[in-house]
């Protein structure tokens, strides 16, 4: 449809043909910026989704175990959660210093959430039994909840890893298409601001490998840390 310029409902005139995705891709490897947007991306990433695991479980596990906390923190979780991490750039270019710190943040939000959810529902399917058992054979409330609690909601909180991962992809790529001056979603911009079409499938194209790589990751710790959730 690309090569013979069909228009029908979709415009595919200006489409890039495979041949032409293809020469741009090989173009794009031997290219220092197309690694250097690559390895910018992932360091953002790495750094947003550590911070996201980390106040994510903590949040997660918080308001699943205490009533109290639940009480004070749930409310501002379904306040929040729905906002989409997009709508949050402006603010973020306000709050922070440089567009560096707000891109990571903006990738953060979009980790955290799925990752809290998860959490939470996973501390809160931990059967009572298992805590009373427990507690009966002397456990204390910290002991059970990073001996019971915690393990039990692994397989949950690695799922909300996943989905985080993917939201804080989402939320990166935006953040760089609105902000960032280096990153795969600056590249991909970029190309179509330069009318260079190819690239924009290239640089989708490495969004896609690079999320669903990173994705499979914390599936791969998953069955190292948990293989009898398998």
């Amino acid at each position: 449809m690309t090569a013979s310029h069909v228009k029908f409902v979709l415009d595919f005139s200006n489409i890039p043909t495979v041949m032409h995705v293809l020469k741009a891709f090989l173009a794009s490897l031997s290219s220092k910026a197309y690694w250097k947007d690559i390895l910018w991306s992932m360091i953002r990433i790495s750094v947003a989704f550590t911070i996201g695991t980390i106040v994510g479980i903590a949040v997660g596990v918080s308001v699943g175990y205490s009533t109290i906390l639940r009480a004070i923190i749930s409310p501002y979780l379904e306040i929040l959660r729905p906002i989409p991490a997009i709508a949050w750039v402006p603010m973020a270019i306000l709050m922070w210093p440089s567009t560096e710190e707000s891109i990571i943040f903006i990738t953060f939000l979009g980790a955290v959430f799925p990752i809290a959810l998860n959490t939470w529902d996973g501390v809160r399917r931990v059967p009572y039994e298992l805590i009373k058992a427990a507690r009966s054979l002397g456990a204390k409330k910290t002991s059970v909840l990073f001996n019971v609690v915690i393990p039990y909601a692994i397989p949950n909180i690695t799922v909300g890893m996943a989905l985080g991962m993917g939201g804080a992809w989402f939320a990166l790529l935006a953040g760089e298409m609105i902000s960032g001056r280096f990153g795969i979603g600056y590249f991909t911009w970029e190309s179509y601001e330069l009318i260079q079409y190819g690239n924009i499938i290239v640089g989708m194209v490495t969004i896609g490998i690079l999320s669903a790589v990173s994705t499979k990751l914390i599936y791969v710790m998953k069955q190292i840390v948990v293989p009898w959730a398998e």
